[in-house]
Parts: structure tokens; C-alpha cells; sequence
């Protein structure tokens, strides 16, 4: 379980291939510290499992389903990508209930300054667009961001400076990939009243 907020951008140093799973190792020293193997760790909001760690780097095992679900398996050497350990049970909870499992792939669609900030504009696919409403909340590539509106296609959010300089969001292009985590609580709401809604 994590809360969508960001510890650490890391660095993908090396990605190994083999059958249909990668192993990406990625260098981000401020997390690394007691990091244990089987811990999770949510990257670019995918909650993966820590497989080896050192002083400075961790290494996590991608398989077929998550290589099929996410970005991840565009990800090369030099690449950079939001990190957040799992959530102790003590800790304030900043974001929102955030599972690191991804329901979708959207798309950076347009971005412009607005008051010292940035309104930035997403595409969703219908699997993610059914849970957003207007300041809602929503996981971009690992960032727990609050829904600023919602149109056809998908939704806007507004960053502000700290989140553009905290998380690799400020160094998206339009174009790009990120993948999409709906509001847990949404889903769960969903499940509750369908039978009722049924006719």
C-alpha cells in the first residue's frame, strides 16, 4: 500500500532481459537505506518486489502481465522514474490510498504555464475514465494529484512547482506514457451499488 508521494526520482541503470520478464536495476541511493529484498516498492506508481539491494541501487523483476499493464516495459538505461517505499502502518497518510496496481496506460496530451504553475492535461482510457470526477483523486506514474476537471477523453490536474520539480512529471513531453491508478474507493463503491443499479 502506498500514498502517491513521491520519495525519490531513481535512475534506471540496467535492464536484463529474460523469457518473458525483465529485471530492471535502478540506482536511487536516498531509498536504498534498509531496503530489504521482498519489500515492495512502488515505481512510476507499479508496486513492484525488491529482488537485490546495495548502498545505492535495488534491482525489481517485471513480469509478462506487468510488461503488458504498464510503462515499464519501455523503460532503458538512463530513464528516470518516480519511487515510494510501501506505507508503514504509522505513517501520515499525505495522498490517497494508492495500491501501485496500474489500471491503465494514458497519454500526456497538452501542457501550459498557469500562474506559476502547470495546467496539465491527460488521456484516459475508459478502464480509468469511468472512476474520475472533478477533485477526485487520481495516480499518475506514481503521483497522487487531486482531478481539476474531467472531460471526454480523459482529465486535467494542476501541479504546482514543488510537484514539477519533486517527480518526473515536469520532464514529461506531451506524447508521453504514464500509467494511471483510478481511486480505490471509487472502485469499491462501483462494486457495492451495481446490483442495485441493475434493471
Amino acid at each position: 500500500m502506498f500514498s502517491g508521494i513521491v520519495e525519490a526520482i531513481g535512475r534506471v541503470s540496467e535492464v536484463r532481459a529474460g523469457g518473458r520478464a525483465r529485471t530492471l536495476r535502478i540506482r536511487a541511493a536516498t531509498v536504498t537505506s534498509g531496503l530489504a529484498v521482498g519489500e515492495s516498492i512502488a515505481v512510476d506508481g507499479c508496486c513492484l518486489t525488491v529482488v537485490a539491494s546495495d548502498a545505492d541501487s535495488f534491482e525489481v523483476e517485471t513480469g509478462a502481465e506487468t510488461l503488458r499493464r504498464t510503462t515499464l516495459g519501455e523503460l532503458e538505461p538512463g530513464n528516470r522514474v518516480n519511487l515510494e517505499r510501501a506505507l508503514r502502518i504509522d505513517a501520515r497518510l499525505g495522498g490517497h490510498i494508492v495500491q501501485g496496481h496500474v489500471d491503465g496506460v494514458g497519454r500526456l496530451r497538452s501542457r501550459r504555464p498557469e500562474a506559476g504553475s502547470q495546467w496539465v492535461g491527460f488521456d484516459a482510457p475508459a478502464e480509468v475514465h469511468r472512476y474520475l470526477v472533478e477533485k477526485g483523486s487520481v495516480t499518475v506514474a506514481g503521483v497522487s494529484l487531486t482531478i481539476a476537471a474531467v472531460d471526454e477523453a480523459g482529465f486535467a490536474v494542476s501541479l504546482i512547482p514543488h510537484t514539477l520539480d519533486a517527480t518526473t512529471l515536469g520532464e514529461l513531453p506531451e506524447g508521453a506514457q504514464v500509467n494511471l491508478e483510478a481511486d480505490l474507493l471509487a472502485k469499491y463503491v462501483e462494486r457495492l451499488v451495481t446490483p442495485y443499479t441493475r434493471v
